[in-house]
Parts: structure tokens; C-alpha cells; sequence
């Protein structure tokens, strides 16, 4: 016999189960943090937006199913980037989580996602800035930009 599973409201399985900041699932009835929304639809903008907030708040896991939900709306000549973008919110989770082989493979396949976005990086990203945090240490407390700061005051 099959255990019970959780379902969301189109019955497909989904763990109602809270999480904690780094998405790792929590016994019910303990308090997790709040998620992301699953399947909202959101502008581009909106996306980034949302997905950064989260990635400033320590929570790459839910920045992540935000960039995933944009990545599987996405027209066709930009599902790779925002592929690409999800991937570097998981290998940083990967990284917060301690598993450092998990998060060097995650965020060389974004980044080689995103690369060939650098030339004309759309919606205002920040590849080349993205490729350069891909380059560098993975560290939980390093979490990447996806624009370019803007300018002073």
C-alpha cells in the first residue's frame, strides 16, 4: 500500500511539510519560514525582484523556485537563462547546505547557462556580473547579483 501523500489543489504530490530558510523540510507542525509562492505568474521584473529579495534574505532555495517558475514560463529563447539563474540559487543552497561538490556542479552548469546571454544580457541582468560570482568562492554569505548595483543616490 502506498503511504499518503500531500497533494497541492491540482492533486499533483507536494509536500505540505514547512521548510526552513535553506528549503530542507521540517517535521509538521514546527514553524518553517514562509515560501515562495509556486506558479504565480510574474513579469520578468517581477521575477528578479522577488528572487533577489529572497537571495538578500539568506533564502537561495525560495529565490530559487521563483526563478524556476519564470524559467518554465519563459519563451523559448530565454528558458536556458532563467534555467541557468534557477541553477545558481540552488548551487548556492547547495553551498549554505555544506554540500560544496553539489554546489560547484550546479552553478558550472548556470553559468554555462547564462553565458550566452553576456552579450546582450536581457531584462537587465547582470550576466557578466553573474559569470564573475560563478567564477569565485561558494560561500553561503556570498550571494550573487542579478543586476548591476545602481549608481550612488
Amino acid at each position: 500500500m502506498d503511504p499518503v501523500r500531500d497533494r497541492d489543489a491540482g492533486g499533483r504530490a507536494r509536500s505540505a511539510r514547512p521548510r526552513d530558510a535553506l528549503g530542507r523540510p521540517l517535521p509538521y507542525g514546527a514553524e518553517g519560514v514562509e515560501r515562495a509562492p509556486e506558479g504565480v505568474p510574474r513579469t520578468p521584473d517581477e521575477a528578479i525582484t522577488e528572487a533577489q529579495a529572497l537571495l538578500d534574505d539568506g533564502r537561495p532555495f525560495h529565490a530559487h523556485e521563483v526563478l524556476e517558475d519564470a524559467w518554465k514560463a519563459a519563451p523559448d529563447a530565454e528558458r536556458q537563462l532563467w534555467r541557468g539563474l534557477a541553477q545558481l540559487a540552488v548551487g548556492l543552497t547547495h553551498a549554505a547546505r555544506g554540500n560544496a561538490g553539489g554546489a560547484a556542479r550546479l552553478v558550472a552548469r548556470g553559468a554555462g547557462n547564462v553565458a550566452p546571454y553576456a552579450p546582450a544580457p536581457p531584462h537587465g541582468l547582470d550576466v557578466t556580473g553573474l559569470l564573475g560570482w560563478a567564477a569565485g568562492p561558494l560561500r553561503a554569505d556570498r550571494p550573487f547579483r542579478l543586476r548591476a548595483p545602481g549608481p550612488p543616490g
